[in-house]
């Protein structure tokens, strides 16, 4: 790509590029690839001027390189694009307000009295057809009113204000919809599916290949705790698919071939080869779209609340103009009345703000799926958290591997890698991490390998029954026995470090201790949601009590649950809402999405099992756990400012309907700072939401 550097600053430079114009396609495919470079901090592309602003880390020179050798033929192959464009909707509203208003001032400048008149006739039939709308299904909301007040205005012949009033209307009714479907857009991108690369089945083989290169046709493998990267019908194999991100569907469905699958849901059983049917950047974003604008379990109590108290006032705003009209016998200042509603405002403000902190919440790495939860982080009282991957590290080491029963460790390290290779769990990778170090390699030689959730691993090797797992699946479930004279040597196990038992034939054969760090962050995270008004703090795990004991200890929580399966955890977060608690849950296994699902808000971490984050309701990052106290900041910012916008717009429109009653204000006064007002609110609760300590939050992660 040629360009010239306009500007350039210390990590920031401004560049031109050669070419006449640019259109809006190529503009999202020039950020996009910028925006993935590793290098890049932020992009912004201007496709009127053809004009780029990069913000970047690292070599000047590497970024010259790059640029210098980007082509649209590469980013056509490399970036993929959803269906739709955000920029392309920005134009489309754009170019209707400039339309608008250019028209308004051609018809005021160049149109005779006559057709002036005619041309608001004209404009007045669609506010009146739904005015005779509403009152023929016996409903008095805010279409009568505008109705009433533009028909009233024509009949007193007074066509400059109805002709103001329509053209204010249609303006903030543009606004509006411009506003609610750009944040609807920026948060469903945010939500979108980011999969870079899927296993293709070819006749040579199965091939890993960047996503945006499969087209409707191809075939795709998709396993067992993967998730589906494209919408598509099953072709090969026989799944179980959780659909709930999407369905609202709790339990897992069964797909055979030629059953339909969608994008982000997720394989829990089986493996499948996937027929695509629609590319990548298509199907999910609308159906994520729709979620966020159909699902009345997104919405919060807030959002309820104001559009119920919004259609109420209605009413009251139609009986104070007819108040006005018999108490002062002036139709101008009745009309004064009917031109103030306060349900515009209400409908509109509510929505958009919680909207907003979920874009905002987006762009500090946190998922946010309806203002349902962001208002239940907000009122939360309690916050659980599972230990393995959360409060610790998700990247556990082997400690020590103590056999037993004759056993060499090496090779019980190998055959344990050998099994917990096929597992992404954080445990079963710090094992195959060991023994790769270890330079032992672990050829297949198991049969049938199966794995229980929560438990463990059976499989046989050579012949021999061959089992490695908890405490609880290894001595309770399976009965396995501790060697003859060795009991000494298992009770001396130091507890500091989580254990995985492997076992042969019935009898344990090594323990493998993994050193699971606690988060540097934790204990500082837990004392700052305390101070913004979180009062438990609990950790479950699987580990034995006097392991979870040393670890709670270290973490100053309330109160900790040892030796737990995926229903215990459940079972507990269910206990503590009958209680009365708003719960919180933290997790990032499979085994934790029972207890996911049954809290208030389910929070997952970002490079957990995908089944947990597909079930969260709430995703963060996995590198620090101040997320968290930044979620809760953003939640309780959002309360704050949903209560001062009910205090404005009803302090306000008051005010607004009092000076018209008063005669101050005329009707056409009246309606401008009404929809200046809505717009006001809207676009003012588009903007950051104001959260004490994020300066505090930055210091300590460095």
């Amino acid at each position: 790509m040629k360009a010239t550097i306009v500007h350039e600053s210390r990590g920031r430079m401004r560049l031109r590029l050669r070419q006449k114009n640019m259109s809006l396609r190529q503009a999202d495919l020039l950020e996009t690839w910028l925006k993935a470079q590793s290098w890049t901090k932020e992009a912004v592309v201007h496709e009127r001027t053809c004009c780029v602003i990069v913000t970047y880390a690292g070599e000047r020179e590497t970024v010259l390189s790059a640029i210098g050798g980007f082509t649209w033929t590469k980013a056509e192959e490399s970036v993929t694009l959803p269906s739709h464009s955000i920029r392309e909707l920005n134009r489309e509203f754009q170019e209707k307000l400039v339309g608008k208003v250019l028209m308004k001032g051609a018809a005021a400048l160049f149109l005779p009295a006559p057709l002036r008149v005619a041309r608001v006739i004209w404009h007045m039939t669609p506010f009146l057809h739904k005015g005779f709308r509403c009152l023929n299904r016996g409903k008095i909301k805010v279409e009568l009113l505008d109705a009433l007040s533009i028909g009233i205005s024509v009949g007193r012949r007074d066509f400059g204000t109805a002709g103001m009033v329509m053209f204010l209307l249609e303006i903030g009714e543009l606004l509006e919809d411009w506003t609610r479907k750009k944040s609807v857009a920026d948060l469903a991108e945010s939500l979108s599916l980011h999969v870079d690369r899927v296993w293709l089945k070819t006749e040579a083989g199965e091939v890993l290949i960047p996503i945006g290169q499969i087209k409707p046709g191809d075939r795709v493998v998709v396993r067992a705790g993967g998730v589906i990267p494209l919408d598509g019908v099953v072709a090969e194999g026989e799944i179980t698919v959780n659909q709930a991100s999407l369905t609202g569907e709790s339990v897992p469905v069964a797909k055979r071939p030629g059953g339909a699958v969608y994008a982000g849901t997720v394989v829990e059983e089986g493996e499948c080869v996937l027929e695509v049917k629609q590319a990548s950047g298509q199907g999910r974003y609308d159906q994520i779209v729709e979620m966020i604008q159909r699902s009345e379990q997104m919405k919060s109590a807030a959002e309820a609340k104001a559009s119920s108290l919004a259609d109420r006032l209605v009413p009251y705003t139609f009986a104070g103009s007819l108040l006005s009209l018999a108490l002062t016998r002036n139709v101008t200042r009745a009309l004064s009345v009917l031109m103030v509603d306060f349900s515009c405002a209400l409908k509109l403000a509510m929505p958009l703000a919680v909207l907003s902190a979920m874009r905002e919440a987006g762009r500090e790495h946190i998922t946010v799926k309806g203002g349902k939860f962001l208002e239940a982080v907000a009122q939360a009282d309690t916050i659980v958290f599972d230990k393995t991957g959360t409060l610790t590290h998700a990247c556990p080491r082997v400690a020590r591997i103590v056999p037993f029963n004759g056993k060499e460790e090496a090779e019980m390290l190998r055959l344990a890698a050998c099994l917990e290779e096929h597992f992404p769990h954080s445990m079963a990778n710090a094992v195959v991490k060991e023994a790769h170090r270890r330079g032992l390699t672990h050829e297949e030689r198991h049969a049938r390998v199966e794995y229980l959730v929560a438990h463990g691993i059976a499989s046989s090797v050579d012949g021999e029954q061959v089992r490695i797992g908890s405490a609880h699946f290894i001595f309770e479930d399976e009965k396995v026995t501790i060697p003859e004279g060795e009991q000494a040597k298992f009770d001396a196990m130091p507890p500091e470090y989580s254990q995985l038992y492997l076992a042969i034939e019935g009898v344990l054969s090594a323990v493998i201790c993994i050193s699971d760090p606690l988060r540097e962050e934790a204990k500082d995270v837990l004392s700052a949601l305390r101070g913004l008004g979180v009062k438990n703090a609990v950790m479950l795990t699987g580990d034995s009590p006097r392991t979870a004991a040393a670890i709670a200890a270290q973490l100053g929580v309330d109160d900790f649950q040892a030796g737990v399966l995926p229903a215990d955890k459940a079972d507990y977060v269910a206990a503590l809402r009958r209680e009365g608690h708003t719960v919180l849950m933290v997790g990032d296994g499979i085994n934790d999405s029972p207890a996911l699902s049954e809290a208030d808000a389910g929070i997952a971490i970002s490079d957990g099992a995908a089944i947990a984050r597909e079930i969260a309701d709430i995703t963060i990052a996995a590198d620090s756990l101040w997320e968290l106290v930044r979620l809760r900041q953003l939640a309780m910012a959002l309360m704050h400012r949903i209560q001062n916008n009910y205090r404005f717009v009803i302090g306000f429109n008051g005010v607004l309907i009092g000076l018209g009653v008063a005669g101050i204000l005329p009707p056409a006064t009246s309606a401008m700072l009404h929809n200046l007002s809505t717009l006001g609110v809207s676009l003012h609760s588009m903007s950051a939401l104001p959260v004490a300590g994020r300066e505090t939050k930055v210091v300590k992660d460095l």
